[in-house]
């Protein structure tokens, strides 16, 4: 096998030639006659049993071109980028330029490659001092959520409702006078005030009676997710049964006993609030963070591959798959209730995977000019949390050779923020 590397015109773009000798090409179509022999029917023979020549002869030699280069090609090529230290970072673009039978394989791969990175400053940049203090008022507003949560439901039947109330109601929705789908329910529970109806429909429910019916007009927002009823007046016909309201219990000892494993309500606040703190640190440290990074990049020059960033934008793609299986959702099925297409959301996430790809590629700069190193008790350490974090046996982790070498950039990156954080100027702004 013989490869070629060359620049193309294009910046960060280089084409690899590859000739690959006739034997190889043709060793390849025998693997894939063996895998697909089963599939042929020529006469005079059980299928999967006549000879590979008697098959080309009946469908043509070509029959096995495609899948002979998809059997051959991947390993040739992951071997060649390696061999030739070519950093790519899209999928390469394949040009045939021979393939037959008794002849070498001869095709193209144009691919993108790692930029170069101009680094502007980095060190002693000024960033703004960001500090995060827990105040009274936010431990209140947390005792208030726990509160909420051991609220008890008391049953009104003496007056209307009011906001706050929890409400059951049977409802009825039309368009022009007709009932459409997904708009009737009986029994339905709904809290007035928690804004999970259509606009304005909480409001009309607002000093009903039991047993009152009422009907509410109501216009559907321009941007609702049925395009159906997007931007659509409709009317719903409602029906009250039942008022409740919640009494939310008393702030004192007792109540911390109830909701915690405290004795008293004063060692409950302490606790909400270390835990506030712990959360504000967090906080400021992840803004703080964040600023040095992006006005790192912001002093870099630096021209990324559009490749590249349609990969980021592929990866992105395919969490968002992973969280909405999670909810029994695929993508199309999301797509069609958001009345979105695929190539919506990759222009969505362009903006958002620019950034992540621009500051992978300054951090790793920085890792190299800075000459920043990891240990392997450093990776061995960050695996057993790992393995405790996720009920993983050790052994199993750290033998992974893919997931040391992961480790081991991450905490490279970790310490190159580091580096920048304690090298900035913190100014107030």
């Amino acid at each position: 096998m013989n490869v070629k590397v060359e620049n193309t015109e294009n910046k960060n773009e280089v084409k690899l030639t590859f000739n690959i000798e006739a034997e190889k090409f043709e060793e390849a179509m025998k693997k894939v006659y063996a895998k697909t022999a089963k599939y042929f029917n020529i006469p005079g023979f059980r299928k999967g049993k006549a000879p590979m020549q008697l098959v080309e002869r009946q469908y043509g030699s070509a029959i096995f071109y495609e899948d002979a280069f998809n059997e051959l090609v991947p390993d040739i090529y992951d071997e060649a980028i390696k061999e030739n230290k070519v950093e790519a970072v899209s999928r390469p673009n394949i040009d045939i330029v021979q393939m037959e039978k008794g002849k070498e394989l001869i095709f193209t791969a144009t691919v993108e490659t790692k930029p170069e990175v101009e680094l502007g400053k980095y060190k002693g940049i000024e960033i703004k001092k960001i500090e995060y203090t827990t105040s009274d008022k936010d431990i209140e507003h947390e005792l208030g959520h726990m509160a909420e949560r051991n609220a008890r439901l008391v049953t009104v039947e003496d007056r209307a409702v009011e906001k706050g109330d929890i409400t059951t109601i049977d409802f009825v929705g039309s368009v022009d006078g007709v009932e459409f789908e997904g708009g009737k329910a009986e029994n339905h529970e709904l809290e007035i005030g928690s804004n999970t109806f259509i606009p304005g429909f909480e409001d009309q429910v607002i000093g009903m009676k039991i047993d009152e019916e009422k009907d509410i007009k109501v216009k559907f927002p321009d941007d609702y997710f049925s395009k159906d009823l997007a931007g659509k007046d409709a009317v719903f016909k409602v029906k009250l049964h039942e008022i409740k309201k919640k009494e939310l219990p008393k702030m004192d000892d007792e109540f911390a006993k109830d909701v915690s494993e405290f004795d008293t309500l004063d060692e409950l606040k302490n606790s909400i609030k270390e835990k506030l703190d712990t959360e504000n640190t967090n906080k400021a440290k992840y803004e703080t963070e964040e600023e040095a990074i992006k006005t790192v990049c912001d002093n870099t020059k630096l021209d990324i591959p559009n490749g590249m960033i349609e990969m980021e934008i592929d990866n992105m793609v395919r969490e968002l798959e992973n969280r909405l299986s999670y909810q029994g959702l695929n993508l199309n099925q999301y797509l069609q209730i958001m009345g979105r297409t695929e190539e919506d959301i990759r222009k969505d996430y362009k903006e958002q995977a620019e950034k992540s790809v621009k500051s992978r590629l300054v951090l790793e700069a920085i890792v190299k000019a800075e000459k920043i190193e990891v240990t392997p008790e450093e990776v061995t350490e960050k695996i057993k949390e790992m393995a405790k974090q996720y009920g993983r046996k050790e052994e199993e982790l750290l033998e992974n050779v893919q997931l040391k070498e992961y480790i081991e950039e991450n905490l490279k990156t970790e310490k190159a923020i580091d580096f920048i954080v304690q090298n900035a100027k913190r100014v107030e702004k």
